[in-house]
């Protein structure tokens, strides 16, 4: 079903690193509750269009390194994870794609490292201008506790929930054509406060399933082995990030293409179009309908989109 991984040491870890394809190097970056494995439809695509495809389970993933500790999951540990893999490989720059916490990351890594970026994909995270105000506080005065990301921060209660069913998360979690957002804006206020505690406590959920039962099990097998504490490790730096990028210019001067989603309900349009004055060079994509899992709901749209993108920027 997808290659078996080879491991790249980088500065502090061992990432488990999937490969397709010779040529100029795209390296894939995950999010959250992902893997490499999240772009099964990607690579083969992308190697057939003349591209290394490259792919690693990020620190905390899969069968990456898991280091113990909230801190050894911020922001600069992760990008220098991604230099250090450019030098283990012997490239200096590449092009990079991002879904998920993986667009996070390498927002941040455009800003930080931009010399290792030749070319910027990402899918549903749009770059946010840095907030004046500590964001989980200005989060929890927003949303309240029980959103899912300041509940992150409180205690290990999702950690424990998700790991004690990891089958009904991933059954839950990974849906298609859920909700559009017309539907959601119609929602009241209280309603539209993502609660993961919530949705795993439901027998069912709306939509369809995005993963055939093998897909699911492969997914459930990793994070069966691996726990969650660790990738949800990642969100409890989200004010070690934020203090990380005090001073530093938000403009981006690396072409980017940016795929978003209509029905990734949690993006508005107005985070797009916050985005604009941000980057100096930046063409953006709309799917619809599509959901925030764009690149295994719609595979076939998102590798058209980048293959065409990259051949005109080449």
């Amino acid at each position: 079903m997808f290659p078996e991984p080879q491991f790249a040491s980088t500065n502090s870890i061992r990432l488990a690193l999937y490969e397709e394809g010779e040529g100029p190097a795209v390296i894939l970056v995950h999010g959250f509750p992902e893997l490499a494995f999240s772009w099964r439809h990607q690579m083969p695509a992308l190697a057939s269009a003349g591209f290394r495809a490259i792919a690693p389970d990020m620190r905390g993933y899969g069968r990456s390194d898991a280091p113990a500790g909230v801190d050894q999951y911020c922001m600069a540990n992760v990008i220098g994870d991604l230099q250090g893999l450019l030098d283990a490989l012997e490239i200096e720059r590449a092009t990079f794609v991002g879904h998920d916490w993986g667009a996070l990351t390498l927002w941040h890594m455009a800003m930080l490292a931009p010399d290792r970026i030749e070319r910027l994909i990402t899918l549903n995270i749009p770059h946010h201008p840095r907030s004046p105000v500590e964001p989980i506080e200005l989060t929890r005065r927003k949303f309240g506790d029980d959103f899912y990301i300041v509940n992150f921060q409180d205690s290990y209660e999702a950690d424990r929930a998700f790991a004690a069913d990891p089958v009904h998360f991933f059954e839950m979690m990974m849906r298609k054509n859920q909700m559009s957002r017309a539907e959601f804006e119609r929602l009241p206020p209280q309603m539209k406060v993502p609660n993961l505690l919530k949705v795993m406590e439901q027998q069912e959920s709306g939509g369809e399933p995005l993963l055939t039962d093998s897909e699911r099990d492969y997914y459930v097998d990793a994070f069966t082995k691996s726990g969650f504490t660790n990738p949800i490790n990642w969100y409890r730096n989200w004010t070690t990030n934020w203090r990380a990028l005090e001073g530093v210019d938000q403009v981006i001067n690396i072409p980017t293409l940016f795929i978003g989603a209509v029905d990734d309900v949690f993006i508005a349009p107005e985070h797009i179009e916050a985005m604009k004055p941000l980057i100096t060079d930046l063409t953006i994509e709309m799917l619809e309908p599509c959901g925030h899992w764009s690149q295994q709901e719609r595979p076939a749209d998102v590798n058209r989109l980048m293959i065409d993108w990259l051949a005109r920027t080449s």
